[in-house]
Formats: structure tokens, sequence, C-alpha cells
């Protein structure tokens, strides 16, 4: 059976994904290490890891396969559920696919080595817009209908 799994922390499309969960009748992991509110929704799971360097990640990554969506912006836990082969989006919608997802992983190494290079380089990501919650709301839409299909 497909699921949803939700890496949680600083995620900002929980309710969203929850809401798309439910009118899917799919059960939503949401993994992370403390601090959220557990959902009273049964289709809902709160997994909460202990502490340390990419529990959550581990987690997520030993159970995520075929038929599953994974929710993340976590590049190498990407990596690792695309190789496993489940649907991978990031936040804003973008899917991580098998095509694309060395490119993502040597862009993502590329940038850290030139902050590492220069510590005075200032900047982070984009800011999280109203747009890129629609297009997530519309990628988990099609990228879930397809997982349940497939299964």
């Amino acid at each position: 059976m497909t699921a949803l799994y939700i890496d949680a922390d600083a995620c900002p499309v929980k309710t969203e994904a929850e809401r798309v969960a439910t009118r899917h009748g799919v059960t939503m992991y949401v993994v992370s290490n403390g601090g959220l509110r557990p959902s009273a929704n049964p289709l809902v799971e709160t997994v909460i890891v202990p502490d340390g360097p990419d529990v959550a990640d581990i987690w997520i990554a030993e159970r995520a396969g075929p038929g599953d969506v994974v929710v993340t912006g976590d590049i190498p836990l990407a990596a690792k559920c695309v190789a496993a082969g489940a649907q991978v989006l990031k936040h804003n919608g973008e899917a991580l696919t098998a095509a694309n997802i060395g490119n993502v992983l040597a862009t993502r190494d590329l940038m850290a080595d030139l902050r590492a290079a220069d510590p005075f380089r200032q900047g982070g990501g984009k800011g999280f817009t109203k747009a890129d919650r629609s297009r997530f709301l519309e990628a988990l839409e099609r990228v879930l209908r397809a997982a349940r299909s497939a299964k």
C-alpha cells in the first residue's frame, strides 16, 4: 500500500500534505526528532526519532520504496529514496527523479564547497511563496494518484 513520508523538520507543507493524503486515503508518516504537534487524523502517524545526525532521514530511507512518496528538501535523503524506487518531491513541488538527482546532488556539493571556501559568502535560499505551495499541492496530487495506481 502506498505511504507518504514527510521529512518534517523545517517542512512548510505538512498541513497541505495531510489534506492530500487524507483525500487519497493514504497513510502519512510525519518523521522528526520532536517538537511537532501530533495530528488527530487517524491516517497521520507522527514518528519521533532520537536526536542525532540524519536519524529521521535514515528512518525514512529504510522504509520508502516503490509506490511510496517522500517529501523532503534533504538532497542526500532524496537520492536514497529515488534509488529505492520511491517518488520524491521537494517542498516547492519539484520532482527529484533518477534523471535529475545526480545533477541536484552535484550542485548541492558545489555550493557547499563554495560556501566553505568563502566564509563571508552571505545569502540563503529563496523564500517559500504561495506559488511554491500551489505547485507542491498540484505535484503531490499528481504523484499520489500515480503511486496509488502503480501499486
